[in-house]
This record gives C-alpha cells, structure tokens and sequence, in this order.
C-alpha cells in the first residue's frame, strides 16, 4: 500500500462531506464501541491491562533472546524462520518461497503487515494469482484493490447496498441483499480457491517463543483453510508480536477479542506449531515464518517504544471522533486512528505524514480504552514537538507556538496580553456576542461562530467576586 498520508486534509475534506460514509461510520459507535463496553463488564479492565502491558513489556525488553528461543523452538519442530529487514525484502522472502515451490496460487488471511508488504502487487507481477479470503478483504480486492479502511473490519466503510452491487457486477449473478445469501454467494465463489490454491499467507496474532507457534485470531474460519489446505503455510508478521510463554497468550486472549469486536473470544482461534507430521491427518508440508522489522527495531529504546506493546485491536480508532468522521482512508496508509498516527511517521518517516500528529483531539479516549496502556496522546504530542524542532510545520504556527511560549514564562507579560486580548474579542462579538471571523484564526470559524467573552479575563473576575464577597 502506497504512502498517501499528506494527503490527509483533502482526503478529510472529502470524507466528512460523503453523506453515505458518514452513515456508514455510524456502525463504530452502534456496534463496536457498546460491544466493548458489555464485553469488559466480565473482566477486572484495569488489572488484566496492567498485567498485559507488564507481560509485553518483558518480551521488549529482552526482544532479540525471545525471538532466538522463538527461532530455536520453531525450527525444532519443522518451520523455517526468515528475517527481513524492510516490507520489500519480506515481500522478496515470500516471492521466492512462491518460486521455490512452484506456486501459481495464494490464497491469503487478512494481514496489515501484508498490506505494508505490498505483497500482492508483488506476487501478482510474477505472474502468481493471490486471493483474499477474509470477506472484508475479498469485498475491497474486487473492487479494484481498493485499501482496507480498518484494522479489524476492512470494509466498514461500505454498507450492504454497495456491496450487493459489487457482487452482481462482479460474480454476474442475480443481486442479493440478504446477508446470508451474500455470504453463501461468497463462500461459493471462494471454496474453489480454497481447493487449488498451492500456498497459503496468514499474519500472526502473536509469535509463542517457548513453543515456536504461531496464534491466529479470526471470526470467519478462512484462516483454517488456508493454513489446512495448501502444501505451503506462510506467516507475516511483525517482530514485535513475540510473547514468551503461552500463558502470556492466554492473558492477551482475555483482552484482544473483547477490545477489538467485544467478544469475550473470537469464533476461531489457532495455535499453530509447525507443518504436518508423520501422525497427522492435515496440515500443510512446508511452513515458514517471516518475521519482518520494516522501521520497528527503530522504535526500541526510543520515545515511541511503547507503540510496540500494540496488539492491533482496533480499539483506539473505533473510540477516536476524528476517526469517526473520517474513515480509514483519509490517514493514506496501512494503520489509521490514533495508532496509525503514530506509527505511520515512525515507520515512513516524519516528513512524509505531517498532517497525522495534529489528526488527533487529544481527548484521551484511546489511552483509556488501549489494552496494553499506552498513551498514546501523549506520543502524539511529541510527534507534535518534533514537528516544531525540525522545522516542519507552518512558520506562522512555529512563532505562534514561540509567542506563547515566551508569554507563558512571563506571567506580567501575559497578564496584560490576555486582558488585551479579551476586550478585543468582546468588541468583535458585537450585539450578537458571536465572531464570525476570528484573526489568525480564520480555519476555526470557517464552520462555526466563536462565542465572544465579557471583555474580562478570569482574574479579573475572581478579584472581582472576591472583593464583592469581603
């Protein structure tokens, strides 16, 4: 997936004014917000994220010996791990493992580390067919490739008319509008897939480095077929995703479900360890693991560590209301919401998503319901700062920003500047006490009436009351 996010103001723009998309985006609140919100009645919320956030903490910490017992258990057991340095090589690492087994179809689980691969423009242009199986990929990969919008529901954006629409124009069948016959429609139309695809791609949930497995969280069961029934299983996922024991695995159970779709767990759940032995009935011959770093070893040690505890819930962007307006689509690139705007500058590069840092209200929402903690307004804050010291935002906001700066150090300074200030702006408000226009600040008003003050700062109206009440 293309790097898109400067394009993040025109892109919202847009957004906010598609009245379908807005109906749309309604579904976060509706389902997955109050969702979460019953699902987390059943666990003490506090205590398990405190316990969660400790868990991938020590995995962090201590990243290379648990990615090493990872290796050593995986290989024991018949899985060959790969390293890949940037998303390209990764992609590189699976396309040679097409090759190497004569693959001339993949069949594919949802991954977002897949889509920083950009796997299937690349597997596509050696002449191997790659099919999304998850419905919400299936559903954006006939209609033109198109990115997913979220995390965990790729086509949230779309409702069931577009996609009746798309399936009659695409499958060449009567329309449908029923939900179970649209997704018998797409189980026809995938089980052939299914049957003759030579490789099969997953993420990973999470890597188990005492057993070398790998963890699969879905709610469709397609993850089971591709992981059955191809001669070729390959896993993509992050470094990060390491967890040293299985009863590491079994407290991150207890929070990704419930934080991601408010389950208390999902419909399918697989650990997986290894390819098929002598003794089993299915499985695939060969299974590999790529395990790619694409930016993350660069977090560690650094004031964005943190974001790899990130188990890729969903969580924050579902309770974001920039994200709630706007989509997925208009942070241009692989991980949207809170989440995405921080990890898209730390992975791409700073100059190459200046808008995402200032994506955010900073109410907070997303630390509070975060799974593992992390606090993330507060990194989107030194986001912000690092703008500022490198020079990459706007000169007038930087000696704005430094104005204020020096005011607020200089507290007589202030005190007479505010006092200014207000006076000025309850002479601008008129009769209606409304400005419709406010200097320097013209964006803000654009869409609504600022209301005037009294022409009295706060002080003055303590002192005031204080000396009425003596």
């Amino acid at each position: 997936m293309q790097v898109q996010s400067m394009q993040f103001k025109a892109r919202a723009g847009q957004k906010l004014a598609d009245v379908r998309l807005q109906q749309n985006l309604t579904k976060l609140s509706t389902k997955f917000v109050s969702a979460r919100a019953v699902a987390m009645t059943d666990i003490d919320f506090p205590a398990t994220r405190a316990a969660l956030k400790e868990r991938r903490n020590r995995a962090l910490e201590n990243l290379d010996v648990w990615i090493e017992t990872f290796e050593r258990e995986a290989a024991r057991r018949g899985v060959t791990v790969l390293y890949a340095e940037t998303t390209r090589d990764a992609a590189q690492l699976v396309a040679d493992i097409a090759r190497r087994h004569d693959v001339k179809k993949v069949i594919k689980t949802k991954s977002m580390v897949s889509e920083e691969m950009r796997l299937n423009e690349v597997l596509g242009q050696m002449g191997v067919q790659s099919i999304e199986t998850d419905l919400g990929e299936y559903i954006l990969q006939i209609n033109h490739n198109e990115p997913p919008s979220h995390i965990i529901a790729p086509v949230v954006h779309k409702d069931k008319e577009e996609i009746a629409d798309l399936f009659a124009k695409t499958h060449e069948r009567p329309r449908l509008t029923e939900i179970p016959q649209m997704t018998r429609e797409a189980r026809e139309v995938l089980r052939p897939h299914f049957l003759s695809a030579d490789m099969g791609v997953t993420g990973g949930n999470f890597l188990i480095a005492e057993t070398g497995s790998v963890a699969l969280v879905t709610n469709e069961g397609n993850e089971g077929m591709c992981t059955v029934m191809p001669r070729v299983h390959v896993a993509v996922t992050g470094i990060e995703k390491i967890l040293p024991t299985l009863e590491d695995l079994a407290t991150a159970m207890r929070l990704l479900p419930r934080s991601a779709t408010g389950q208390a767990i999902s419909n399918y759940f697989s650990v997986l360890t290894g390819p098929c032995g002598a003794d089993d009935q299915d499985g695939p011959e060969h299974m590999y693991v790529v395990l790619v770093d694409g930016g993350r070893t660069g977090l560690i040690g650094g004031d964005f560590q943190e974001m790899l505890r990130c188990i890729r819930c969903g969580a924050c962007m579902n309770h974001c209301p920039v994200y709630q307006k706007v989509g997925g689509h208009a942070y241009g690139w692989v991980y949207p919401g809170p989440m995405g705007s921080v990890l898209t500058p730390s992975y791409v590069g700073l100059d190459k998503a200046l808008d995402l840092p200032q994506a955010a209200t900073l109410c907070g929402e997303c630390n509070s319901v975060c799974p593992v903690g992390i606090p993330l307004s507060d990194l989107l804050r030194k986001l912000r700062e690092k703008q500022v010291e490198r020079h990459l935002r706007p000169w007038r906001e930087r000696a704005g920003l430094a104005v204020w700066g020096w005011l607020a150090l200089h507290p007589e300074a202030y005190s007479l500047f505010t006092r200014l200030a207000v006076r000025v702006l309850e002479k601008l408000g008129g009769k209606n006490r409304a400005i419709a226009r406010l200097p320097l600040a013209g964006g803000w008003t654009d869409t609504r009436d600022m209301p005037a003050p009294v022409g009295r700062t706060f002080r003055e109206l303590y002192a005031a009351q204080r000396s009425h009440v003596g």
